[in-house]
């Protein structure tokens, strides 16, 4: 089953989330208190709402106890932003990030039991959702607009086999860089080498090609 998604606050930050999800095809809620950006961006998500993100009874009706993982994103409003943390949190969402306008502000989201606060200068939105929606990829650095460098967890679908045996840029048209071994990094690894279920593969190229990787490859 898909794990569904809330995003609170339609900004630059959360706006930009709700782009990436929907360009992964992800079940998404969209909340903000403003009509202008629910109507601006009810087309990129599965349902689109105007309420007061911490009115509890509201937040019922709109089904937000079906969600897997919310993500609060109100820009400066540091008091909606802390209120909103507290209430999902009582609510039993399993996982809540939220973004952290300041120093301060992330502190507080900590101490209210945020699972992660996110700062958007160093968490693109790109990088979180491909990290999230993904159940193999623990990481994600965007290089260009078209191309990326990605950490995959190698499963039992390649277990001891070989870099020349997968012929991945061949099939694929993607490049694994480095495979990191427990504590140890391989760094453009030979041919030979024999990747074990539980290895990072640190793979290189074209978002296309990686996400085909990631779905069929690996």
């Amino acid at each position: 089953m898909n794990k569904q998604y809330a995003v609170f606050g339609l900004g630059r930050f959360g706006g930009s989330l709700v782009k990436e999800f929907h360009e992964l095809g992800a079940e998404v809620l969209a909340i903000d208190i403003d009509q202008e950006k629910v109507n601006k961006f009810a087309h990129f998500v599965t349902y689109a709402v105007q309420i007061n993100a911490f009115d509890e009874e509201a937040l019922k009706q709109v089904g937000i106890r079906n969600i897997d993982h919310a993500f609060i994103s109100f820009g400066e409003n540091i008091e909606s932003s802390i209120l909103t943390s507290l209430v999902l949190k009582e609510m039993g969402i399993p996982v809540v990030w939220a973004k952290a306008h300041n120093d301060y502000h992330a502190r507080v989201l900590e101490k209210v039991g945020v699972d992660r606060v996110i700062h958007p200068e160093r968490d693109m939105a790109k990088r979180i959702a491909n990290h999230i929606v993904s159940d193999k990829m623990i990481d994600y650095i965007e290089l260009s607009e078209d191309y990326s460098m990605v950490e995959i967890v190698a499963s039992s679908k390649v277990h001891n086999k070989s870099l020349i045996e997968l012929d991945i840029r061949a099939k694929y048209g993607c490049n694994i860089v480095g495979i990191q071994k427990g504590k140890d990094i391989i760094v453009s690894p030979s041919a030979e080498e024999v990747i074990q279920k539980g290895d990072i593969l640190i793979v290189m190229g074209h978002n296309s090609d990686i996400n085909r990787f990631e779905k069929e490859g690996v």
